[in-house]
């Protein structure tokens, strides 16, 4: 933010992403509009989320300086107001200590969570220093790795630094890319066209308008083609699958739905599952890991951020639970619902989609029995559910029709063996076929 006598420009602030620049969508005021303290100005799209951008100060606009669809460099002017009273409700930005000015988004080294949560005693086996990853915040890189990172679409956050403790250099983003993969090119969003001949009306021609739309690679699509590059390309990875019999499960969802306490929040298939998830990930706790390659180190979490995969119109988010093994069955009812919807509203913040330690995707909901999710990086295993059927199972050497799924899980095979996944994926299984017992360790 920059004082121009009683005018003041307003900056884009760093949304504590790490990221160097978001898309302005749209502006809320225009040139002669009044604006209020913390009125929302204009709304951009980082690579996460969408976010509305409050004004910091209250006056008169003189000015925007960007339009609908630019590219606005962290640090660069947005918005020009004159305010006679020359009052600032944010501090400015200065160099490259860059701090918000947006309520909710503060710098980097803020606490990882959203709303409050039940105290937790810290197990012994969990130093504090690993509950931060060696790379917290923004990724160390020299100028011309940010740069050509920005060219290709690939996040710093998930690229091992080689350089000076552990920057990322151009050579360490140059290999995190295919070598076939041309770089893109910035395009807008068009159509093909072809001028018809002089006189003709057009009419019985199949107009090349119809036939393809090009797209610009931004925003969530940008993140989700780099960050699926560099699983695909730095994780070796294997997949181990379950089937399960849910009838119990099911049963017990049924009755949950008809007491009190679960009256107003319809208990789901997906809840219980990330229940016993948690279970399974606090008896197997190297599933919940990270491969930190710069310091040569496998980092077990003692801690639970569980991802959950939430499909919008922009694209996939995977917004997370901050200490979900701290959630009852109740809890995650309401927070998983809660964050889903968030999601699907473009509302979730940067906060809660970064820090996750395991992944929960719910591909049934789209009629399929199951598939092969990759391991987000930063993560070691993501869990996949398919959809829940009626199907012919033995049971008791007799043929039944029971209420059937099939589990996945994907995981990072140079710190997970398959017994591992092996033993975690059945223990998950087990405690669903028993959903009793699972209620019985919460």
């Amino acid at each position: 933010m920059q004082d121009d006598g009683h005018v003041l420009e307003f900056r884009l602030p760093d949304l504590g992403e790490g990221l160097a620049d978001a898309e302005l969508l749209s502006w809320s005021v225009g040139v002669g509009d009044t604006v209020e303290l913390n009125q929302t100005i204009a709304e951009v799209e980082t690579a996460k989320a969408v976010v509305a951008l409050p004004s910091p100060f209250s006056g008169t606009v003189v000015e925007l300086l960007a339009k609908p669809g630019d590219t606005v460099p962290v640090g660069a002017p947005l918005i020009r107001v004159r305010n006679d009273l020359a009052v600032a409700a944010a501090p400015e930005v200065n160099g490259d200590r860059r701090t918000s000015v947006l309520v909710g988004y503060g710098p980097e080294g803020e606490p990882e969570s959203r709303r409050p949560r039940p105290a937790r005693q810290p197990e012994p086996s969990a130093p504090q220093q690993d509950r931060e990853p060696s790379n917290a915040g923004r990724a160390a890189a020299t100028p011309g790795a940010r740069k050509l990172a920005k060219e290709l679409g690939i996040d710093l956050w998930y690229i091992a630094g080689s350089g000076p403790r552990g920057a990322v250099t151009v050579e360490d983003v140059r290999s995190a890319v295919p070598v076939s993969q041309p770089r893109a090119l910035a395009r807008p969003a068009t159509t093909s066209t072809a001028a018809a001949p002089a006189g003709s009306s057009g009419e019985g021609l199949i107009r090349p308008a119809a036939r393809e739309t090009r797209t610009p690679i931004a925003g969530i699509r940008k993140r989700i083609a780099g960050s699926m590059t560099v699983s695909a390309r730095t994780i070796p990875q294997a997949s181990t699958f379950l089937t399960v019999d849910f009838t119990a499960s099911m049963e017990l969802l049924d009755h949950l739905r008809s007491t009190k306490a679960f009256s107003e929040l319809a208990p789901t298939a997906l809840a219980l599952i990330a229940k016993a998830v948690i279970a399974g990930i606090t008896e197997f706790p190297g599933v919940n890991a990270t491969w930190d390659d710069a310091n040569q180190q496998i980092v077990t979490k003692h801690y639970v951020n569980l991802g959950i995969a939430v499909a919008t119109e922009r694209g996939l988010l995977v917004p997370n639970l901050k200490e979900a093994q701290s959630l009852s069955l109740r809890d995650l009812c309401r927070e998983i619902g809660w964050l889903a919807e968030t999601a699907r509203a473009g509302n979730a913040t940067p906060v809660d989609l970064r820090g996750g330690t395991f992944t929960l995707t719910n591909i049934g909901v789209f009629g399929v029995d199951t598939g092969v999710p990759l391991v987000n990086p930063g993560e070691g295993a993501i869990l996949c559910v398919g959809s829940i059927r009626k199907r012919p199972w033995v049971v008791r050497d007799e043929l039944a029709v029971r209420w059937v799924t099939t589990l996945g899980v994907g995981f990072d095979h140079r710190m997970i063996d398959g017994e591992l996944a092996a033993r975690f994926l059945a223990t998950v299984g087990g405690l669903l076929e028993d959903p009793l017992t699972l209620l019985s360790r919460a």
